[in-house]
């Protein structure tokens, strides 16, 4: 049986040119090897799965590549190349700092920065979630951090950049990365379904893209979970019962019903979306994002900031042409209300049907603006 290699591996970035949504990043990063203006140290933060270990280690390869491209790229075939692509380089150190975080583990670390690399220029340390150290650890890496040894570069990856002491934020060149916007995630996702030979929607990309909250690393595993799940062909029905996700569909239509003044209508609806096993705090959550997507849809200035694509876009433009300001305004501050008072509240449905009942009742303002 042939084995199986989960989709954030087989499709790990290995040059700048296919790591998604950081083309800023990757494009000063590369302007900087190509001007051989390197700097000893390096912060790299940001949300989870967005490329920041990926980014270290094509770093890494393409500084120590021997025959680099004209545009600086790694040639995949001198012998560092050769190494890095077949695991065995000894150029890149990576120390996971969440599990090795003590002040003996930090003394390894600079006494192992000591030995020159024995093939390429320059040997790469890479630690991830460098927030992690311990006090006594940042402490003992600092003198080795300002003045490492002319081969020595040091990427530090984290998700917390507030944990870390200024000292050692003051010794970096720091790059934020950016989360990963539904259009990236559903793109990338759509290049590996041709890939694989997989049918599926963009309607189920984008549920899945939802779901990840713009991480590409989770998205990559909601993808994987899927097609494990129901084969070549998975059908959008099956994925939002799988991943446990509420059709959007429910808030077009709650939407419509408030319109109409429909109160037993939306009752109904309510309950039907709770005989499916949703909670009410997530529901809370999802109407208020409804909400504010359809008001961001009102105008062309704010319509970039909707983190949608395709069909379910169109839907919010549509939609949000029949409802008023003043009607999405009292909305957004009945749903607030609501959320505020849930943990309090010893009847939590009934406090949010009553909620339902108010929202029905701002269709009074739906004339549109």
């Amino acid at each position: 049986m042939k084995e199986f290699v989960v989709s954030a591996r087989k499709y790990r970035p290995e040059s700048f040119e296919s790591v998604v949504g950081q083309e800023s990043i990757t494009s000063t990063l590369q302007n900087a090897i190509t001007s051989n203006h390197l700097a000893h140290a390096y912060l790299f933060c940001g949300p989870r799965g967005v490329g920041k270990t990926s980014c270290a280690r094509i770093f890494a390869k393409t500084i120590n590549c021997q025959n680099p491209t004209e545009n600086g790229s790694p040639c995949n075939k001198c012998e560092s190349c050769i190494g890095f692509n077949e695991g065995r380089s000894f150029n890149i150190h990576e120390l996971d700092a969440a599990s090795n975080n003590s002040i003996e583990d930090i003394r390894l670390l600079t006494e192992q920065v000591r030995i020159p690399p024995q093939v390429g220029s320059y040997s790469v340390y890479i630690i991830d979630e460098v927030h992690m150290l311990s006090k006594s650890a940042f402490n003992g890496f600092l003198k080795t951090l300002e003045e490492p040894p002319a081969h020595a570069i040091f990427i530090l990856a984290t998700t917390e950049k507030q944990k870390i002491i200024p000292t050692i934020l003051s010794r970096c060149q720091i790059y934020d990365f950016n989360r990963m916007t539904v259009a990236n995630i559903v793109e990338h996702l759509e290049n590996i379904s041709s890939t694989e030979g997989i049918k599926i929607s963009e309607e189920s990309l984008e549920v899945i893209a939802q779901k990840a909250d713009g991480a590409m690393r989770d998205a990559l595993s909601l993808y994987d979970q899927v097609v494990s799940s129901f084969g070549k062909e998975p059908a959008y029905t099956d994925i939002i019962a799988n991943l446990n996700v509420l059709d959007y569909e429910y808030y077009f239509k709650l939407i419509d019903n408030f319109l109409e003044c429909a109160i037993h209508k939306s009752l109904v609806m309510l309950n039907e979306i709770l005989a499916k096993g949703f909670d009410i705090q997530s529901l809370i959550h999802g109407l208020g994002m409804h909400y504010r997507n359809l008001l961001i849809s009102k105008d062309p200035i704010s319509i970039k900031i909707l983190n949608t694509t395709g069909k379910v876009k169109e839907k919010y433009l549509e939609q949000s042409g029949k409802c008023s300001q003043d009607f999405l305004y009292d909305g957004l501050n009945i749903i607030d209300s609501c959320d505020q008072q849930y943990r309090t509240s010893t009847d939590k449905r009934l406090l949010f049907e009553i909620a339902i009942m108010r929202l029905c009742q701002t269709s009074s303002s739906k004339k549109k603006n």
